[in-house]
C-alpha cells in the first residue's frame, strides 16, 4: 500500500504570472499552480517555463485572501524537535507571506492584517510532520485508514491551519474555492502532497532510561481551533459547543525505542484490553494516555472592566443545553466516560459558575445521583454527581466537585491526593491504550493490547494553574501504573524513584503549563515551581506575582489585537474588499477627548515630577511652585478617577469580531460620559462620527464556521 505523504522538499518558482510548486524528489508529479494575480490553483503536467526566481520551502502553510490580495503562506524554516517512533516532528520557526499582486497595494487595514498574521505565526508554537499525525493520538491513529493522505486523516479539531488550507483542500476534493471557482467535483489525489496539516500546542521528545530501560517520554498538547482566543475574551461556550482553550494533552512512552525505530501506521489486530502478561522485555511498546481541559460548559463571560477582578456574567443554564449536548456528546463519542474534575473556588464570585456547572450536569443526566464529602476543613470537599443507572441519558458522564483552594491552601499540595483517590476506580476502569510494533510488518503497524475508555476533563477558572497541578499528578500516576504494568516497576514504585527521570518528567509538565498559559492568558503559568520541585518555594510565589500583575495588563491593553489575530487566521472573520480606503476597521472611533484623557494623565504625572524635583531660586518665593503641582496633581487624580470609572472605554477590545457584552458595556459607558455635566458637553461637540461604530456589527466581517 503506497501511502500519500507531504512533500518534505518543495521547490517555489515565482514569475509574474503564476507561482509554480514542485518536489525535487518526485519530477513526475504534477505541478501545483497558482495563478497571479486571481489565485486560481490548477494542477500542471511538467515544470513550467519563465520563473524568476527559485526557493526551496519546508511547506505550505496555507493560502489566505485579505482585503487588497491573497496570499500564499509558506514554510521558510523549521526546526527538527525529536522523533516518535521514528517520524521526525518540526516546529514552525520562519513564514513568508507571497502576495499575488506583482505590485504590492497599500491600505490601512491590510497593512494592519499582515501585521496580525505575522504575529500570531512568530508566537504561536506550530509543530507538523511529514509522515505522522501529530493531530491524533496514539489511539485514534490505530483506528485511522492509513491509505488515506495525511491532512485526510488529521483530526479535524487539532488541524490548526485547515482554514487558510481550504483552497487546496478544495482543489483535492472537487469543492468550491474561495474565488468561487469550481473544479467539476473531481478528486484530484495530486493535491495531497502539498497539503500539510500543522498543531497548535506544546511538544516535548526526550529519550532518557529508567531502570536501564531506554524509552522515549513526549509529552504533546493539541490546542482546539475552535473558540481559540484569549482569557477574558473567549469564556465558556459557544452555540456549537465549542469551549474556550479547549486543550488535549497525550502523554507518550515508548519503550526500547530506537531513533531510527519505524511504526508508522496502526492496526487494532489482536486486542486484549487490560491483559499485559506474555511479553518479550526488548518488545518495542507504545503507551500513551489522554487528558482533556476546557471551559466550564454553559454561557459565561469575564468582562474586562479595568478593575483587577472583571465582571462575571451567565447566562440561563436552560438556554445553553443544546449546545451542552452537543459539547458531551462529541466528547463520550471520542473519549468515552467523561470524569468532569471541576476545580473552581466553591466561595465568592466562582461559585456562580460552580452552581451553574452543576447545574448543567443534572439537566443532562436524569435522575442524577449526588454525593457530599465533607471535612472539618469545608462542608464540601468533594461532590459528585452522575446517573443513578447506566442506562440512563449521559450516563458516561461523572461530575467530581473538588475543592482544590480550600484543600490545598496553607502550601498543602499533598492534600490534591484526596482528588486522585476519588478518581482512582475511574482511572484504573478507564484504562490507558497500549500497543507492540509488529516486526515484519511491510506497513509498520502496531499490534493494539489496550485501549483507554475513558478522559479526566479538568477545568478551574481559566483551565491554566489549578488544572496544570490535577494534570501533572494525574499523569505521574498513570505512568507509574505502566511502568508496573509492563514489568520496569514493582508494585509500590514509582517513577519519581528515578531522580534523573523525576526532573525531566517535572520539567516537561511545567514547560507544558507555561505554553498553555501564554497561549490564553500571555504569561506564563503560575505554580510551576511546585511542578518543578514538587514545593511552593519564595522565588516562585514571586514570579507568580510577577506574572499576575502581567496578565492584568496583557489581558487589558494587549489580548484585543491577539483576539482579532486568531479570528483572522482561523477564518472567524473574513474581510471584505468592497470598500476598499474607506469605513476602516481599525479606526478608533472613540471621541477625541475621551482618547485623550490617558496622555493628559501621563502629562499630569510628569509635571508633578517635575515640580517635586525642582527647586526655586532662594529670593523667590516657593509658593508659585506649590500651586502648579497641586493644580497637576488634581488635573491626574480626576483623570485617573475618569479612567477607572470608564474602563470599558479603555480597554483594548477586538475590532474584528467584539463581543456581543463588550459593546453593550461599550454603549453604557458612553452614555455615563455625555450625561456627565462637565465633560458630557465637551464630547457631544467633538465627537467624531457615532461612537458606537466602534463595536457596530462590521458588514465585512462575517463569521465562518468550519
Amino acid at each position: 500500500m503506497r501511502l500519500i505523504l507531504p512533500f518534505r522538499d518543495i521547490n517555489v518558482h515565482a514569475s509574474t504570472s503564476h507561482y509554480a510548486f514542485t518536489s525535487p524528489s518526485s519530477p513526475s508529479h504534477q505541478t501545483l499552480v497558482v495563478e497571479r494575480p486571481s489565485g486560481d490553483l490548477r494542477l500542471n503536467d511538467g515544470a513550467l517555463l519563465g520563473a524568476k526566481r527559485v526557493s526551496s520551502i519546508a511547506g505550505i502553510l496555507g493560502i489566505i485572501k485579505l482585503r487588497l490580495d491573497k496570499y500564499i503562506i509558506v514554510i521558510n524554516k523549521a526546526q527538527p524537535m525529536g522523533r516518535l517512533k521514528g517520524h521526525m516532528v518540526y516546529k514552525v520557526i520562519a513564514t513568508e507571506f507571497l502576495p499575488l499582486r506583482e505590485r504590492t497595494l497599500h491600505d490601512p487595514d491590510e497593512d494592519t492584517y499582515l501585521k496580525l498574521l505575522k504575529s500570531i505565526l512568530k508566537t504561536g508554537p506550530m509543530y507538523f510532520s511529514y509522515s505522522f499525525d501529530i493531530t491524533n493520538s496514539f489511539q485514534r491513529q490505530a483506528d485511522s485508514d492509513p491509505s488515506l493522505a495525511l491532512w485526510r486523516r488529521a483530526d479535524d479539531r487539532f488541524f490548526w491551519n485547515k482554514f487558510i488550507q481550504s483552497d487546496l483542500i478544495d482543489l483535492a476534493t472537487g469543492g468550491t474555492n474561495a474565488s468561487g471557482l469550481r473544479h467539476h467535483g473531481v478528486h484530484q489525489t495530486s493535491v495531497d502532497p502539498f497539503i500539510l496539516p500543522v498543531m497548535f500546542g506544546m511538544l516535548r521528545i526526550a529519550s532518557t532510561r529508567i531502570k536501564s530501560t531506554p524509552l522515549t517520554f513526549a509529552l504533546l498538547t493539541r490546542r482546539s481551533r475552535h473558540r481559540a482566543g484569549t482569557r477574558y475574551l473567549t469564556r465558556g461556550m459557544d452555540e456549537h459547543g465549542h469551549v474556550a482553550n479547549y486543550n488535549e494533552t497525550e502523554q507518550i512512552v515508548v519503550i526500547n525505542d530506537t531513533p531510527g525505530g519505524a511504526g508508522g501506521t496502526f492496526a487494532a489486530a489482536g486486542m486484549q484490553n487490560g491483559k499485559i502478561g506474555g511479553l518479550d522485555h526488548h518488545d518495542v511498546q507504545t503507551m500513551s494516555y489522554v487528558q482533556t481541559r476546557g471551559s466550564v460548559p454553559v454561557y459565561w463571560a469575564e468582562v474586562s472592566t479595568l478593575h483587577y477582578t472583571p465582571d462575571l456574567q451567565i447566562r440561563g443554564v436552560e438556554a445553553a443545553v443544546g449546545a451542552a449536548k452537543q459539547h458531551f456528546d462529541e466528547q463520550i463519542h471520542t473519549y468515552g466516560d467523561n470524569y468532569l474534575v471541576n476545580l473552581v473556588n466553591q466561595r465568592g464570585r466562582e461559585d456562580r459558575v460552580k452552581k451553574a456547572y452543576e447545574q448543567m450536569v443534572r439537566i443532562l443526566v436524569s435522575s442524577p445521583s449526588e454525593t457530599i464529602q465533607a471535612n472539618h476543613v469545608t462542608d464540601e470537599k468533594i461532590r459528585v454527581v452522575e446517573a443513578s443507572g447506566k442506562n440512563e441519558p449521559y450516563s458516561r458522564l461523572h461530575y467530581v466537585y473538588f475543592d482544590f483552594h480550600n484543600e490545598t491552601k496553607g502550601l498543602r499540595w499533598h492534600r490534591a491526593q484526596l482528588l486522585l483517590d476519588q478518581l482512582q476506580d475511574g482511572l484504573i476502569a478507564g484504562q490507558y491504550f497500549r500497543g507492540l510494533d509488529m516486526p515484519g510488518d511491510e506497513q509498520n503497524r502496531l499490534e493494539v493490547r489496550n485501549r483507554q475508555t475513558a478522559v479526566v476533563r479538568t477545568n478551574c477558572m481559566d483551565c491554566l494553574d489549578r488544572t496544570n497541578v490535577v494534570q501533572t499528578m494525574l499523569a505521574r500516576w498513570t505512568l507509574a501504573r505502566q511502568l508496573i504494568d509492563i514489568g520496569i516497576l514493582k508494585p509500590g514504585e514509582t517513577a519519581d524513584d528515578d531522580e534523573a527521570f523525576k526532573v525531566l518528567f517535572r520539567n516537561v509538565w511545567a514547560d507544558n503549563a507555561d505554553v498553555v498559559s501564554r497561549s490564553y492568558s500571555g504569561t506564563g503559568a503560575l505554580k510551576t515551581d511546585f511542578t518543578r520541585t514538587g514545593e511552593r518555594t519564595r522565588a516562585g510565589m514571586l514570579q507568580d506575582f510577577n506574572n499576575s500583575v502581567t496578565r492584568y495588563v496583557k489581558n487589558n491593553f494587549a489580548d484585543g489585537p491577539r483576539q482579532d489575530a486568531f479570528d483572522l487566521f482561523l477564518g472567524a472573520f473574513l474581510p471584505d474588499s468592497s470598500s476598499i480606503g474607506t469605513n476602516l476597521v481599525f479606526m478608533d472611533r472613540r471621541p477625541v477627548l475621551v482618547q485623550s484623557i490617558p496622555y493628559i494623565f501621563a502629562a499630569s504625572v510628569l509635571m508633578v515630577l517635575v515640580a517635586s524635583v525642582a527647586r526655586p531660586r532662594p529670593e523667590s518665593t516657593s509658593w508659585p511652585l506649590r500651586l502648579f503641582a497641586m493644580l497637576w496633581l488634581v488635573i491626574g487624580g480626576w483623570c485617573w478617577y475618569f479612567i477607572y470609572s470608564h474602563g470599558m472605554l479603555y480597554v483594548n477590545w477586538p475590532k474584528l469580531n467584539p463581543p456581543r457584552w463588550a459593546n453593550e458595556g461599550y454603549q453604557e459607558a458612553m452614555g455615563s460620559v455625555r450625561k456627565d455635566k462637565f465633560i458630557g458637553p465637551l464630547v457631544a461637540r467633538h465627537e467624531r462620527g457615532q461612537s458606537n461604530a466602534r463595536f457596530s456589527l462590521l458588514e465585512e466581517g462575517k463569521k465562518r464556521i468550519q
